[in-house]
């Protein structure tokens, strides 16, 4: 019982830091450091923005990575040691899209977003709205922010699960 508990504690810590950074990233510290930096009219503000919250939401990823293997593991290790989870399959295959997301976003959409702002050399805010890099840009960062959304959402789902067991 007292092994049961721990690892739904350690499944709920890990979605909560998991969720709660991307809430926290995307929702609070982003728009918030975008509207300093524009309310101040620092110069080259929104590019260091840019720079600075691509090396936190990189720096995000292996915190990511790290919740998903513990939620993985108490997720096994509860039907291993039995009574299997409630709906063990669906949680795992929730799981396992939120890392391949997340596994995408960290590995391949990073490096094609900070390879698009380096390649402008400018805010993308800056360039006419019909401007291949300015819509290449926002493509990338709309996915970005797309794939977020989703990975919160299936982390909301499972923590649900988490909430409805005895």
């Amino acid at each position: 019982m007292i092994r049961m508990r721990a690892l739904r504690y350690l499944a709920l810590v890990a979605l909560v830091v998991w969720i709660g950074g991307l809430v926290t990233l995307g929702a609070l510290v982003a728009p918030t450091a975008f509207d300093v930096v524009e309310a101040r009219q620092i110069e080259s503000g929104r590019m260091l923005v840019g720079y600075l919250f691509a090396a936190i939401f990189e720096r995000f990823h292996y915190v990511a990575y790290g919740a998903a293997a513990v939620l993985l593991l108490s997720l096994v290790a509860r039907r291993l040691l039995g009574p299997k989870p409630v709906h063990f399959g669906i949680r795992v295959g929730v799981l396992g899209v939120m890392l391949a997301l997340t596994l995408y976003s960290g590995l391949v959409l990073t490096g094609q977003v900070e390879r698009t702002q380096a390649e402008l050399g400018v805010p993308s805010s800056t360039l006419t709205a019909g401007d291949p890099g300015r819509a290449r840009f926002e493509r990338l960062h709309g996915l970005s922010v797309a794939l977020a959304i989703i990975t919160a959402a299936g982390g909301l789902l499972l923590l649900g699960y988490e909430a409805a067991e005895n």
